[in-house]
């Protein structure tokens, strides 16, 4: 029911940043949580940072914490993760996603967009 499509991906040297922005279907509530996903061929999926419409509360994997930083605009329905001090290791492929308060599964997902750091 819920489309996401990521954008604002690409290749930078290790230390640049990168803007990455989630664009929703249909409006998005404080009933949603909104997520980032990391996933590197041959390692499982990764919860990079989650925040939670309506509320204070954030989440940042400790490979993220003081780098990363995610935001949202219910207005707009729209998601963004701003990306710092980016190295090697942050190379993968990144997922928008979705999941409504109170469930475990996150429900909907973007396509993914490719995030390439080299040094």
């Amino acid at each position: 029911q819920v489309e996401l499509v990521e954008s604002g991906g690409g290749a930078v040297q290790a230390g640049g940043s990168l803007r990455l922005s989630c664009a929703a279907s249909v409006r998005t509530s404080a009933n949603y949580v909104m997520g980032w996903f990391r996933q590197t061929p041959g390692k499982e999926r990764e919860l990079l940072a989650a925040r939670y419409a309506g509320a204070t509360s954030t989440y940042y994997a400790d490979s993220v914490k003081g780098r990363f930083t995610i935001s949202r605009d219910l207005a707009k329905n729209t998601a963004h993760l701003q990306m710092n001090s980016l190295k090697p290791e942050d190379t993968g492929v990144y997922y928008c996603a979705a999941k409504f308060r109170g469930t475990t599964d996150w429900a909907y997902w973007g396509q993914g967009t490719q995030v390439t750091v080299s040094s």
